[in-house]
């Protein structure tokens, strides 16, 4: 075993990834594998492309909000068909056949747009980091994207941040991306361990500029 490996997830033909624990200077050493973690919430090196990827531009992490961010929607949904089916039960005598369909109809199809509305937020809005660059996508609506790309070399400043019981019990938190010159910042909302996320971007930026130093 390498000195200063703390685990290595090596495995032969395979591409892997470990974690180089150093006393002054702790290091991130990327090394290709396709993981998934967290419901596919932090995927290393995932087999994917997206719209407008270059020739020679190799996808490192996709990111999403960790699942644990989502509960809340989902307990929503549980809380409203039981709702619903306390309502039923209690006027159930009082309506017509045709009314009580027509209720349940409209309430659990609010119910489903509530449901599909919340998981689409969810599952598209992703964060991407090549070995060129750094893409925001988010979904506000059904039919609402936006995209913010930062280039490597206008990475000016990377700052994790975890706050909070379950940010701490779950592994969670914030990544801020400051760039220079018009480039758009880019902030990662909820992601999955937020300080490796950023060891890993410091590392990529650090090999196309070894001069830069970044925080």
């Amino acid at each position: 075993m390498e000195k200063g490996v703390s685990k290595s997830l090596k495995q032969p033909g395979q591409k892997y990834y470990k974690i180089l624990e150093d006393k002054y200077q702790p290091k991130v050493i990327m090394e290709k594998k396709t993981k998934h973690q967290y419901f596919h919430s932090l995927c290393f090196y995932p087999q994917d492309r997206f719209d407008g990827q270059h020739p020679n531009e190799e996808i490192i992490l996709k990111l999403r909000a960790h699942p644990i961010t989502q509960i809340y929607w989902l307990l929503n949904s549980v809380v409203f068909i039981l709702l619903i089916l306390i309502v039923d039960y209690v006027f159930f005598g009082f309506l017509t056949f045709k009314q009580f369909i027509f209720i349940n109809l409209l309430a659990f199809g609010w119910i489903g747009f509530y449901f599909i509305s919340n998981f689409t937020h969810w599952y598209f809005s992703i964060g991407i980091v090549t070995n060129e660059r750094i893409i925001d996508v988010d979904y506000n609506a059904l039919l609402n994207r936006e995209i913010t790309v930062a280039k490597l070399g206008k990475i000016e400043d990377i700052t994790s941040k975890s706050s909070g019981f379950f940010s701490s019990i779950f592994d969670y938190g914030n990544l801020f991306i400051q760039t220079a010159g018009t480039e758009a910042n880019i902030e990662f909302i909820n992601i999955p361990k937020p300080g490796l996320t950023a060891k890993i971007i410091n590392e990529i930026i650090n090999k196309n500029k070894p001069n830069v130093i970044h925080h």
